[in-house]
């Protein structure tokens, strides 16, 4: 079952450990030491600490040991899909805040900043989710980490499920140009395994393990790149101290919008800076990117099974009605988006792109990367290539980059009107600017599809 619903094994480890610990076990066995299950408390507080670790390690491998192109370039070459991927990520916050002022508040007496939990932790996944722990703390919501984690979970899950059922749909009824039959993974996709004749490499040797071992230096790199975001964060607090943080609120709270705001969105930006600066001064060939990509994959592993196994289900049971209600309400949305707006600015394999941001609003990029690998396995589509060049436009603001971290303080000390009229202005901006640019060359595509003219095939697959 958990093979066929390509569930990560971090996601698996995680909910082991929480079912052993003091949520399950915990709660079953009760009394002296078996409250915290089959743990100790010091175990406990370090998978406590590791979230808000490693979650800027994931973000400042991001761009590390890529080109960065020209952002109008890559806008240019997937206006599209950057259109389709905003109005997702705004969206999530027009619906969750929408909820919460109309329904939420009201009737469940939630905080105002449960609107925002559908985009952190669909959008966003365990990493931010986690990641955001510490602010929910400070600004006095306690269960939002929580809420938000468990939102992630619920997300990833789905998204998984309903992809799949999405593309075996597409498929049958003929939306879908490169599948013509059953959407079914390989026994080694599905077990997660590279058969022995299609092993690849985890990256490459650039530097001599005489003087420096490879890996040493990449780790050492990401941690140059979190430092680079720490001095940002430091700069940007003074600065509010010194000017607009010194602007008393209500009841003595002084507006401190930056002083909340997590260091991993900013370990990002200090990766791009680094990056840079390597290509600047021309030693950019020492970073390899797939070694990066390693070291994000090791430190997003750790992160979710700690994130899952600290999980408090107590929270979410006091909770459960905001819960329920806030995750049905962005799997519906983004559903209808997918099916109603993606074909509608997204011509020729619309489905194929498409998809790829459905998997990553729902839970991970990784996630979205399955699925448009299980409806192109050879990558004949642009899809991948439409889809790398929307996140580097995309990552430093929504998924867990500025707007996301930013998202709750604003909430906490402005209430959820401002974001609410932002982001509604954003979706906006994003769904009918979408139709009205890119309407009209959809279409055309697909009419062209419809009297059979041969298919774009993808540059990286000429390549």
């Amino acid at each position: 079952m958990v093979q066929k619903l390509f569930l990560p094994s971090s996601i698996v480890s995680g909910v082991l450990l929480l079912l052993f610990g003091p949520q399950v076990l915990g709660q079953i066995v009760g009394g002296g030491l078996s409250e915290a299950g089959l743990y100790t408390t010091p175990i406990l507080e370090t998978w406590g600490a590791l979230p808000g670790l490693l979650i800027s390690v994931v973000f400042a491998t991001m761009f590390l040991g890529q080109n960065l192109p020209d952002v109008r370039r890559a806008a240019r070459l997937t206006g599209p899909q950057l259109s389709f991927g905003l109005a997702l990520g705004s969206g999530q916050y027009v619906v969750g805040l929408l909820l919460a002022v109309l329904v939420l508040v009201p009737l469940f007496a939630a905080s105002p900043m449960v609107g925002a939990l559908i985009e952190i932790g669909f959008e966003g996944g365990h990493g931010t989710a986690a990641g955001m722990r510490e602010v929910f703390l400070e600004l006095g919501f306690e269960s939002g980490a929580d809420l938000a984690v468990g939102m992630a979970t619920v997300g990833i899950v789905s998204g998984i499920v309903l992809g799949i059922a999405l593309i075996n749909w597409a498929v049958r009824t003929g939306r879908t140009e490169l599948l013509t039959g059953q959407a079914n993974a390989s026994e080694s996709e599905r077990r997660g395994l590279f058969p022995r004749d299609d092993q690849q490499a985890a990256g490459r040797m650039t530097s001599r393990p005489s003087s420096i071992e490879p890996f040493s230096l990449h780790v050492a790199l990401v941690a140059v790149a979190i430092l680079i975001g720490w001095l940002i964060l430091q700069g940007l607090t003074w600065i509010e101290s010194v000017t607009w943080g010194q602007t008393e609120l209500r009841d003595g709270v002084q507006l401190e919008l930056l002083g909340s705001m997590p260091l991993f969105p900013l370990a990002l930006v200090g990766g791009v800076i680094l990056q840079a600066i390597a290509k600047a001064l021309r030693f950019d060939r020492l970073i390899d990117h797939q070694i990066m990509l390693r070291i994000q994959g090791f430190a997003l592993d750790f992160l979710i099974v700690s994130a899952i196994a600290n999980l408090s289900l107590t929270a979410i049971g006091e909770n459960i009605g905001v819960f329920v209600i806030l995750a049905a309400a962005g799997i519906l949305f983004n559903v209808l988006m997918l099916l109603f707006f993606a074909p509608r600015i997204i011509g020729r394999y619309w489905f194929e792109r498409g998809i790829g941001d459905f998997g990553q609003s729902m839970g991970v990029t990784a996630t979205g990367l399955i699925l448009m690998r299980i409806v192109d396995p050879e990558g004949r589509s642009p899809a991948f290539e439409a889809f790398g060049y929307k996140q580097l436009v995309f990552e430093p603001f929504f998924g867990g980059g500025l707007v996301t971290a930013m998202a709750v303080p604003l909430v906490f000390f402005f209430g959820p009107w401002p974001l609410l009229i932002g982001m509604a202005v954003l979706f906006v901006v994003s769904a009918v600017g979408g139709l009205l640019v890119f309407g009209p060359s959809a279409r055309r595509e697909h009419a062209e599809r419809a009297a059979g003219d041969p298919p774009y095939t993808s540059s990286v697959r000429r390549a």
